[in-house]
């Protein structure tokens, strides 16, 4: 998995942080393509892209090599609820939850308290590894992301593993606007589920019945629904700044319920022959279905209505 990230990664000249819509709309073709063949890879890729533009914008000359090196990154945000990831003394001690891509990476941002607000760190995983505990990930899919939790137990870290000043993290609209990357990887999986969909109809001789058809039909229009939401999200980022993250919101949620239908649908079509564990729709429901369940829908929603109510989004051709 690591060398197809790498991999991966060597397309990403010029697109990493785009300078503009044309090489907005190619980074985000990048991850939906990803996430269509395969969700997990897709995921853990937005992970490599999000660490990548949080170098490029505030890491050292020095960092942003890594990255000319051929690292493959990921962020690491979520603390343990037990144990939060602190820096004392030079040390890190403590943990992160929902660490996609450990046992893969061979960096990590990671996030800590800092007087002035939450302080970028970026980890050589060789040099300071953490122990990893493989036991929590214990759920239906997304099981090859490799998201587990992670603790340090006072490895050494220098002011040269600091990126940027306290409180980057965080700055907007970057921040709220990253989960563009994530909507279109998901919008990805919706794609290959209707692939997965049609080549198991087709080979099971039952396309051309009326039902199904009917069902390939609402399962396009969804795929579309996901893909457009996302490329006009997209298209928006470089105009109105005040329309800028109500349309990320959009897409969230626009992708977030075409994702959740695609799946009832697809398994309306296919039956339970995509229960079993081997065949080719088990792995792509159970991704898709976990991958959907981002944080904080209802609040993109409340961003979305407000924007609505207040005129900045206006329903067009």
């Amino acid at each position: 998995m690591r060398q197809r990230l790498a991999a991966l990664g060597g397309h990403l000249d010029g697109v990493a942080d785009p300078p503009d819509a044309g090489a907005m709309l190619r980074l985000l073709r990048t991850l939906y393509a990803v996430g269509r063949d395969d969700l997990p890879l897709g995921r853990l890729f937005e992970g490599h892209v999000d660490a990548m533009q949080i170098v490029s914008r505030y890491g050292s000359a020095q960092q942003r090599e890594v990255l000319r090196r051929g690292a493959v990154l990921g962020v690491w945000n979520a603390d343990l609820p037990d144990d939060p990831l602190r820096l004392d003394g030079g040390r890190l001690t403590g943990g992160k939850s929902f660490a996609s891509g450990a046992g893969i990476l061979s960096h990590a941002l990671v996030s800590v308290d800092a007087a002035g607000g939450r302080q970028l760190l970026l980890i050589d995983l060789e040099r300071a590894p953490p122990a990893i505990d493989r036991s929590f990930w214990r759920v239906v899919g997304m099981q090859r992301s490799e998201t587990h939790q992670v603790r340090w137990s006072g490895q050494a870290v220098g002011p040269a593993d600091r990126v940027g000043r306290p409180g980057d993290y965080v700055r907007e609209p970057w921040f709220s606007g990253g989960a563009l990357r994530f909507a279109a990887v998901q919008a990805g999986g919706i794609a290959g589920l209707v692939d997965a969909t049609r080549d198991h109809l087709m080979a099971t001789g039952r396309a051309d019945d009326p039902h199904q058809a009917g069902r390939l039909a609402r399962l396009y229009a969804l795929g579309m629904a996901a893909a457009d939401a996302v490329r006009r999200a997209a298209d928006g980022w470089f105009g109105d700044e005040v329309a800028r993250l109500p349309l990320v919101a959009a897409a969230r949620a626009a992708v977030y319920a075409a994702g959740g239908e695609a799946v009832l649908v697809a398994q309306e079509a296919v039956g339970v022959s995509a229960m079993f564990v081997d065949h080719p729709l088990a792995a792509r429901i159970t991704d898709l279905s976990v991958y959907l369940r981002q944080p904080g829908p209802d609040a993109q929603r409340m961003r979305v209505g407000d924007a609505v109510a207040a005129g900045v989004l206006d329903v067009t051709l």
